[in-house]
């Protein structure tokens, strides 16, 4: 007797995707391309700037950013010098041929407000002074913690022109924080946030995560409420990954394989059914979708410029060793690790560079990768994408280029069939719940292998 077998279920947390290429596909450069050369033919009229600071108070027990904690003796200092060193090499290879302006500035980390107020001055400076930008005159983001948003910092912040400031909270629920290996007072947090109010910042976002090891649906909507006091202007809600390296991970890395298929079931369960919670919750509370994980208070002012907080957006010029730069043909950054150690050694390394001319580890984006990057940055988001902005680029559809793998998601409602009636590609509201799902489906096969070779450290 023959038996039909169902397809296996898909899994809808695979893999965040903020960025493609992924970072786990760059490689070290054998051509070490020039930066003058690489930019040589690039707009310079609309670039973003990102500045990244490598260091934390406390690493999250889900953090696989590149960061450390501490910086003892004059880290922050030689880091600086270098990030300086970095900007005038950067400057320089881009010229003066044509102008060069910023339309967009972003501090990331780790954790900006790390630094002292001093050092977030140089910061703001080196932007500024050697970078060309006009952090006054363009929207510009920046990252914090409860424990460093002090009244000193926050006000440098303010004065130099910060329009959104990001805090990470997580929870509100303090056994929460902890089973997250965040350790901190909801008081603390709270204080934080007045002091953040108290500045005058346009906006303000609070980044929570669910799916944390105790969470409920009633815990979950406390920290949503909490959230909600200070009327934030937006709110991102993530769900918990536990990946390779981090302080979560390995905790778990004693796990045996047949009970972690059944719990990893149990947890997306979980996870979906709390992200359905909170949108829902969000929505009924006057927050507009802007994708899986943003929601932006419908009357919030608009400081993000045209392309949104887009962090992969052609004309990206990354500072700092942990930071990206993208041009239209390549991708490229310095070398990436979890592990402290490896983090450490990389950060070392480049307080102590000379010369920062070239690009170093990267990937370069061919005319297929391209079609990918830009259908992925564009259908993740809650409006969709425009058909007729894709041919213009590229000089065909979607459909022409992805017909399998856009099957695939119609077969599944991902897709709001509707959409293409009023010219766009757009997700289903199950199709932004699996997001994380769908995203990863879009990788080529050369950076799925790549990814696949990149050995953790």
């Amino acid at each position: 007797m023959s038996r039909t077998t169902a397809a296996p279920a898909v899994r809808p947390y695979r893999s965040y995707v903020y960025a493609y290429p992924h970072k786990t596909a760059y490689r070290p450069l054998p051509d070490r391309p020039a930066l003058r050369e690489l930019w040589a033919s690039e707009r310079k009229d609309a670039l973003s700037l990102y500045l990244h600071i490598p260091f934390c108070e406390v690493r999250c027990g889900f953090c696989n950013l590149f960061t450390r904690i501490g910086a003892p003796g004059e880290l922050t200092t030689r880091y600086l010098d270098a990030l300086d060193r970095q900007a005038v090499a950067v400057r320089d290879a881009l010229g003066d041929a044509e102008p060069v302006r910023f339309a967009a500035a972003a501090f990331g980390g780790g954790t900006p407000t790390f630094l002292t107020a001093v050092e977030l001055e140089r910061l703001c400076d080196i932007a500024e002074k050697r970078m060309g930008a006009d952090l006054r005159a363009v929207p510009l983001s920046v990252e914090t913690s409860p424990s460093t948003a002090t009244a000193d910092r926050l006000a440098v912040l303010a004065d130099r022109g910060t329009t959104r400031i990001s805090i990470g909270v997580q929870s509100f629920v303090e056994a929460e924080a902890r089973a997250a290996v965040r350790p901190q007072h909801r008081a603390d947090v709270e204080s934080a946030l007045d002091r953040i109010r108290d500045v005058g910042v346009p906006v303000l976002n609070i980044d929570l995560i669910y799916g944390i090891d105790g969470q409920t649906e009633d815990s979950w909507h406390t920290s949503l409420d909490a959230a909600l006091r200070w009327r934030p202007e937006e709110l991102y809600l993530y769900p918990l990954y536990v990946r390779p390296l981090t302080g979560l991970g390995r905790l778990g890395a004693e796990a045996r394989a047949d009970e972690e298929e059944a719990a990893d079931a149990a947890w997306d369960r979980q996870r979906l059914r709390l992200y359905r919670a909170g949108r829902d919750h969000l929505l009924a509370h006057g927050y507009e979708q802007v994708s899986m994980r943003m929601f932006r208070r419908a009357d919030a002012p608009r400081t993000d410029g045209p392309d949104g907080h887009a962090c992969q957006t052609d004309g990206m010029i990354g500072l700092g060793c942990g930071a990206r730069s993208y041009t239209s043909r390549l991708h490229y950054s310095f070398d990436y690790a979890v592990e402290m150690r490896e983090v450490r050694a990389i950060i070392d390394g480049y307080t102590t560079a000379e010369d920062f001319s070239r690009a170093e580890v990267g990937r370069y984006v061919d005319g297929d990768e391209a079609r990918r990057r830009h259908l992925l940055q564009s259908v993740l988001q809650a409006e969709g994408m425009a058909l007729a902005d894709y041919r213009e680029r590229f000089g065909s559809l979607p459909a022409d280029d992805f017909p399998a793998e856009l099957a695939r998601f119609e077969e599944r409602g991902w897709l709001d069939t509707g959409a293409g009636t009023s010219g766009l590609l757009r997700l289903s509201p199950e199709g932004l719940a699996h997001s994380d799902a769908l995203g990863p489906e879009l990788f080529s096969p050369g950076v799925r292998a790549a990814m696949a070779a990149y050995e953790l450290k």
